[in-house]
């Protein structure tokens, strides 16, 4: 039994660094936007501030799967526009979202961060979550995230990161204006509010001591490109 024993934990600690040098951590900042009723088309409209923590399983150079944890804020307000329309509306509203999702990256450039310094790639990605907006009512929602971005190496095992991107609601009362727009022009995303987000990232995968190791193609493959 102990040899069974020993086994079963050789192969548990096996599995779980392999697990962790496929793995990158990341934690991130930046800002959130709101587009809908009240912004129909405008980017960057009223920003603010959003933060968040990431997974990132990499099952190749070229793909992975990130887990990522967003919160920030959302804000808008009728009188930060020109036309009649939504001035004598004069609505506007203030809060915050959060965001659980998972979403499949696919890297342009063979990319870890196990790789050499300066290793770079634009990437995009896209997948599936769940959003809780807390503005002028309180709600759970899916999203469906659409990000681009870029990734770097800076020192050994950490990275750099820049990303932007766009998430679709299916909900519409962020506002508080469910279908209330103006007849003409309908707003750019039509009737359900959507979000962005644009930030930085670090990146840093532990274990890189094993870096090298052939058992971990991503990063041999890496090399080999």
């Amino acid at each position: 039994m102990k040899k069974i024993y020993s086994l079963i934990l050789t192969i548990s600690i096996s599995v779980s660094a392999f697990t962790q040098i496929n793995a990158d951590y990341g934690i991130m900042g930046g800002v959130t936007s709101y587009l809908g009723d009240i912004n129909p088309g405008r980017l960057f409209y009223s920003p603010s501030p959003a933060g968040g923590i990431f997974y990132r399983y990499n099952f190749h150079p070229r793909q992975s799967l990130r887990a990522d944890l967003i919160f920030g804020g959302l804000a808008a307000n009728d009188l930060d526009f020109k036309n009649s329309f939504q001035r004598t509306r004069a609505a506007s509203f203030s809060g915050t979202v959060g965001e659980l999702a998972l979403q499949f990256e696919f890297n342009f450039l063979p990319y870890s961060t196990q790789g050499k310094k300066w290793n770079y790639t634009p990437y995009v990605a896209t997948g599936a979550g769940v959003a809780f907006v807390n503005t002028s009512a309180s709600a759970f929602t899916p999203v469906i995230p659409f990000s681009v971005g870029f990734k770097v190496n800076i020192h050994k095992n950490l990275g750099l990161e820049a990303e932007y991107g766009f998430r679709k609601t299916f909900y519409d009362n962020f506002d508080g204006l469910k279908d209330l727009t103006e007849p003409s022009p309908h707003a750019l995303l039509h009737n359900n509010d959507w979000y962005s987000y644009a930030g930085i990232a670090f990146t840093w995968k532990f274990f890189n001591k094993l870096a090298g190791c052939p058992a971990f193609t991503d990063v041999d493959e890496q090399k080999k490109h």
